[in-house]
């Protein structure tokens, strides 16, 4: 991020406590209903506490970079600059419904974030009738695709990751297929996902759902094997995957039965041990999945603040890009910034993106991944880049 914008940021960030900026209402640049003198307000609510928090502070840093690299350094637009006020929402719903609301109170016309699926299910239709452009972040639930015309997601959605994990099936006719999955928006987005892609191929699907901050795992590794099934697929995200991983190590789950599941953090993968090479990875993104600008730009951006790319790197970048491509062809009007996402393709660090006009999917590569113990850490290898177009969800009923 260049200095001059870190320096705008302050300042914007001060005039705030202040006092507001500018006369609501009058005409903003490239549309209506802004300040044509006044910052263009975007407002970030998402986990900066909570237990996605670590997954927050990746998108929260990306977004930066995104958007310096959207404005060639300058964080600015037609020579405004883009003013960011962040709310934590901790993982709660009501707290981002909260904090959303305050940020729409303050003219906010856009709305970044939600980490947590059951926070963008909420949001979402916040920014419908309050005709505010949203883009969600990592939260992965299907449902966001297709809410409504203002929402759109700068991450992959599950249906994207289940369909990724069929490229490495092979024929699942008549296998039984188990999923464990946290008892959430996340987890039941991943159930039906199963159910809708390798159910459709002819898979017995059944569910295992634990509680979202479980701590002892053993009754529900018990229950998997006690099923015998020829795949585990498993969906989880928090700071208890370790207890989760490890139990179903211990209980002898890796033995008997084909894992697979999404590659989560970088901090995780030793937490796997030597099971994590028996995996089958699937993989939203991770550091080296691809090699085009925008990855260096990423790259190198956080490497400028001590940081490194890691899963949610490319959520946030994206939308930072969002923002940018929505402000400078739709102003401080939504409306307009909607036609200028419809549609709308370009490269980002993971590759060649295209937000669907229909509904709003963001059609993207995905990857399939093994892990590798070299020395005493274990580091990610990509098996294949899969194609956008072989992992696209079907469109969705209505936007």
């Amino acid at each position: 991020m260049s200095m001059s914008w870190k320096l705008a940021l302050a300042s914007v960030a001060v005039s705030l406590s202040v006092t507001a900026c500018g006369a609501p209402g009058s005409p903003g640049s490239g549309g209506d209903g802004g300040d044509a003198d006044g910052p263009h307000k975007v407002g970030l609510v998402y986990s900066k506490s909570g237990p996605l928090a670590t997954y927050g502070a990746q998108y929260r840093a990306a977004f930066d970079a995104g958007i310096d690299y959207a404005t060639d350094g300058t964080g600015e637009v037609d020579g405004q600059p883009i003013e960011i006020t962040e709310k934590d929402d901790a993982g709660d719903p009501a707290k981002a419904v909260s904090g959303a609301t305050d940020l729409i109170g303050q003219d906010t016309k856009i709305i970044a974030g939600s980490t947590a699926s059951g926070v963008a299910l909420q949001v979402a239709p916040l920014a419908e009738d309050n005709k505010v452009l949203f883009i969600s972040g990592p939260a992965a639930v299907d449902g966001v695709t297709g809410a409504n015309d203002y929402t759109f997601r700068s991450g992959r959605q599950t249906y994207q990751d289940v369909a990724t994990a069929g490229t490495m099936l092979g024929d699942v006719k008549g296998k039984k297929v188990t999923v464990l999955a946290q008892d959430s928006a996340f987890g039941t987005a991943n159930i039906d996902a199963v159910k809708s892609v390798l159910g459709a191929q002819g898979a017995k699907v059944t569910a295992v759902e634990a509680p979202a901050g479980a701590k002892d795992f053993t009754p529900f590794a018990t229950k998997i094997k006690a099923g015998s099934p020829d795949l585990l697929f498993v969906a989880w995200a928090g700071d208890n995957a370790t207890a989760m991983w490890s139990t179903l190590s211990q209980q002898g789950v890796f033995d008997e039965t084909k894992v697979v599941t999404g590659l989560d953090i970088k901090a995780t993968h030793a937490l796997f041990g030597e099971a994590g090479t028996k995996i089958d990875f699937l993989s939203h993104f991770f550091a080296g999945a691809a090699d085009n600008e925008a990855y260096t730009a990423l790259e190198e951006s956080l490497a400028k603040d001590g940081e490194e790319v890691d899963l949610f790197s490319t959520d946030g970048f994206v939308a930072g890009q969002m923002v940018v491509q929505a402000i400078k062809e739709g102003g401080n009007d939504p409306d307009k910034m909607v036609k200028a996402l419809e549609g709308w393709s370009f490269e980002g660090p993971k590759g060649p993106m295209e937000i669907r006009a229909e509904d709003h999917a963001l059609l993207q590569p995905m990857f399939t991944v093994s892990l590798e113990k070299k020395g005493k850490n274990f580091v990610p290898v990509l098996g294949k880049t899969i194609d956008a177009a072989d992992v696209a969800p079907p469109v969705a009923g209505s936007k």
